[in-house]
């Protein structure tokens, strides 16, 4: 048994944070007692003083890049990695994500067919650190002149909704439990290209019939109006970036506010927005269309806010300019670009974390019965969401029920 004592206890559900003692039996949370309330048996119990810093449960990364190469521990010029160093490198990551304390990801595609899943594997059964992990695939696109990922790195690239189908079958026959699709282009890698479609109304339905019969989620890739309705349309149960939601696209949203999630990516813009790139490397055009879709952001956020679609951070971690191990910046860029407060954004971290995860019955907040990831901060971050961003404000880290960073003051 581990008893947490002297802390404030910020407990996901947006209440304000409240003195409390908390135990932890096994891997759950076994009680929460308020300041003046029933105390808590040390009997036995491992004691943990909170010297007054905040107890809260850990973040979900609901964008999760674990293999794309770069981190805040090392820099990858580029998007590939021999194979061995690859998996490697993916596992370092998600030490790393663990060690900024992120206790679950929600993938949102891998570099390789089964690397997660293998992952997964290795971090459930305690041989390696990382988060809880949805796993997913690679991610699928047809060929098109501004492919996301390299020619050739996702298998089968047929088209029609037979392919589709099969690709699917494919992904959930090798455990992934996430199959994401790039329902859009990408203007940042070819002017325009986040308003082309590509794929077809056929393909798409193919794919929420074929990932309902196999048991697995879909998420999508969509900048466009178009695709966002189409992914809307087919049953996608998370969607990125949504950057040129037309009114019709928000109220389809809305409609279906308790299904759906939603991630702005905007990590990946503020990163674009303030790369220092060295001087052969022009990335002017991707930061202009950065800033623009900055501006849709800025507004679609707070719309889609105020009508209780969920909004989680996460912002395409990994890339040589926006690494691995910096996740905690996208709370930042929401209290400053959305307008949400510090707690709704921790909110979002936590508690519809433990939902985007598919775990929201045990997941997320610090309740008895819920799983016991927990961190302790020092520090108040629902008046300075800020302070996450720096791992050493993480006096601890629990994931589990067992310490990935114990803390010093223990009795």
């Amino acid at each position: 048994m581990i008893l947490f004592t002297n802390a404030r206890v910020f407990d996901g559900s947006g209440t304000a944070p409240f003195a409390a003692d908390v135990l932890v039996e096994g891997n759950r949370i076994a009680a929460v007692s308020p300041a003046g309330g029933t105390s808590l048996s040390r009997d036995n119990a491992l004691v943990v003083d909170g010297g007054g810093a905040t107890l809260m449960p850990g973040m979900t990364e609901a964008h999760a890049h674990l293999s794309w190469p770069s981190s805040v521990e090392r820099f990858v010029p580029g998007m590939s990695l021999p194979a061995e160093d690859l998996l490697l490198n993916t596992a370092r990551n998600a030490r790393i994500l663990l060690d900024h304390g992120f206790t679950s990801a929600y993938s949102a595609g891998a570099l390789g067919k089964t690397l997660e899943v293998s992952l997964r594997a290795q971090i459930d059964s305690g041989g390696m650190p990382g988060p809880r992990l949805v796993p997913s695939s690679l991610e699928r696109e047809p060929p098109n002149e501004s492919a996301y990922l390299e020619t050739g790195t996702v298998a089968d690239h047929g088209r029609g909704p037979d392919a589709i189908r099969a690709f699917i079958k494919d992904c959930a026959a090798s455990g992934a439990k996430v199959v994401k699709f790039l329902l859009s282009g990408e203007s940042a890698l070819k002017p325009g290209a986040s308003m082309e479609i590509l794929y077809s109304e056929e393909e798409v339905r193919a794919a929420g019939e074929q990932a309902r019969e196999s048991n697995v989620w879909l998420t999508g890739h969509a900048h466009a109006a178009a695709a966002i309705k189409m992914g809307v349309r087919n049953g996608f149960r998370v969607l990125y970036h949504c950057t040129y939601a037309d009114q019709e696209a928000i109220e389809m949203l809305a409609a279906r506010r308790n299904e759906i999630f939603v991630g702005p990516t905007l990590g990946i813009v503020q990163a674009t927005l303030d790369a220092t790139p060295p001087p052969h490397m022009d990335m002017s055009h991707m930061k202009a269309d950065a800033a623009i879709v900055l501006q849709h952001q800025q507004k679609l956020g707070p719309e889609l806010k105020k009508r209780g679609v969920r909004l989680l951070p996460g912002g395409d971690y990994g890339f040589p300019f926006n690494p691995n191990g910096r996740n905690a910046r996208d709370l930042e860029l929401f209290v400053r670009y959305l307008g949400f407060t510090p707690t709704e954004v921790l909110v979002a971290a936590t508690r519809l974390g433990g939902e985007i995860m598919g775990m929201e019955k045990e997941l997320g907040q610090i309740r008895p019965g819920f799983l016991a990831d927990l961190l302790l901060v020092a520090g108040d971050p629902t008046q300075n969401v800020a302070i996450l961003q720096d791992k050493k404000n993480l006096r601890a880290i629990m994931k589990d029920g067992k310490f990935h960073k114990a803390p010093a003051a223990v009795g």
